[in-house]
């Protein structure tokens, strides 16, 4: 059975979601063939990202590559579509008006595969990475730290899922 594929979205697709990108595939790339997730069917987009695709924040890399990441130089942004749904099985949203956003733009009998990302990290549910966009380069670097706690708990979840279904 093929392994789940993930949207991360936030609004404009330049700062929080290519990070969660990056950094999700770098995780699941070191796990190698036990990561529960596939790096290729790994994605994001945002809910008002411009028309114009355009690459990854300048800042947002600077913190990706202070961490020892590096942003995917081909990166453009894009905006999340109707057929998004269909194509991923987990949308996962940056904060609640993504949230709100995702789940006005997704077809009902697909909401469950839309979710606010922290809800995977323990002790987090509920609570939002903040768009840094508007904001100093440290928060730069606080919104990476809350991405890795939601990205290992999302890879956390999957695991367990995939240990689940293969001793049933």
């Amino acid at each position: 059975m093929a392994t789940p594929s993930v949207l991360l979205v936030c609004t404009a697709n330049l700062c929080r979601s290519p990070m969660a990108e990056t950094v999700l595939k770098a995780l699941l790339i070191a796990m190698g063939p036990a990561a529960p997730l596939d790096p290729n069917r790994v994605e994001s987009a945002g809910t008002r990202a411009a028309p114009r695709p355009q690459t990854v924040d300048a800042r947002a890399a600077a913190a990706l590559q202070r961490s020892g990441l590096k942003a995917d130089r081909k990166f453009r942004s894009r905006r999340v579509v109707p057929e998004d749904f269909e194509r991923f099985d987990l949308v996962l949203a940056m904060d609640l008006e993504n949230l709100d956003d995702l789940r006005r733009l997704c077809p009902q009998h697909l909401q469950s595969r839309v979710k606010l990302l922290l809800d995977y990290a323990p002790g987090l549910a509920g609570h939002e990475i903040p768009d840094p966009y508007f904001s100093p380069v440290v928060a730069f670097d606080r919104v990476l730290g809350l991405l890795g706690q939601g990205l290992q708990g999302l890879i956390d979840s999957q695991t367990r899922a995939a240990e689940a279904q293969s001793a049933a």
